[in-house]
């Protein structure tokens, strides 16, 4: 059975701690330009993304009032002729006029009748249901500003938390490996640099020696 390790593993960023390209602007612009040179994302979604779902599939009056909202279209005005008492057209018009002339007074006398009846019960019933529902919303109010207020605040600790991880934890445990291994790369590259230009001094002493002994052929 293998053995756990001592130190969990760390798989986060570390903006706290890596800070270069907040030291070098240059680094950053470089970094900028790189990121420019990369291919653009695809266009096209994860074949694993399921497709959009279609709101009001099966309600053809809703799924046209979205679409009017969404194309920013004017709300459509009321028909207010249906509220009128509009005369018969021809005089002193016919049996057909009248009767549906009387029977649109009939169903405006009915719309009034229901609206006073409406009025009744607000009147006697609107001003409490309206404080009830007011104090829901007030508490349903309370309640997401309290809880965006602990999530602020949680958001804050965590990233407390990873400052602190970040400038104490690394630092002490892996920054002085992080620093070991910068410097190893460097000096490498320096061995590097010093091979290559060793390298060139040594082409450059063939090529005076083959000369030389092109010389001394001659001679």
């Amino acid at each position: 059975m293998a053995e756990s390790p001592q130190h969990p593993e760390i798989f986060d960023s570390l903006p706290y701690y890596d800070d270069d390209l907040q030291k070098y602007p240059e680094l950053k612009a470089k970094v900028d330009r790189e990121l420019a040179r990369q291919p653009k994302p695809p266009s096209t979604l994860h074949p694993r993304v399921p497709p959009p779902f279609e709101l009001f599939a099966k309600n053809p009056l809703l799924r046209a009032e979205l679409e009017r909202v969404e194309s920013h279209q004017p709300f459509p005005t009321l028909d207010t002729l249906r509220y009128s008492l509009p005369p018969p057209i021809s005089s002193p018009g016919t049996d057909e006029e009248w009767q549906s002339a009387l029977q649109n007074a009939r169903a405006q006398l009915e719309h009034q009748r229901i609206r006073q009846t409406n009025l009744t019960l607000m009147q006697n019933y609107g001003p409490n249901a309206w404080r009830i529902h007011n104090y829901l919303l007030e508490e349903t109010a309370k309640q997401t500003e309290k809880a965006l207020e602990d999530l602020k605040n949680l958001t804050v600790e965590v990233n407390r938390d990873r400052k602190n991880n970040q400038n104490v934890v690394i630092q002490d445990r892996l920054g002085k490996q992080l620093t070991s291994l910068e410097t190893q790369w460097t000096e490498l590259i320096s061995s590097v640099l010093q091979i290559e230009m060793a390298n060139v001094a040594l082409d450059a002493e063939i090529e005076d020696l083959n000369r030389r002994e092109v010389e001394l052929a001659e001679m």
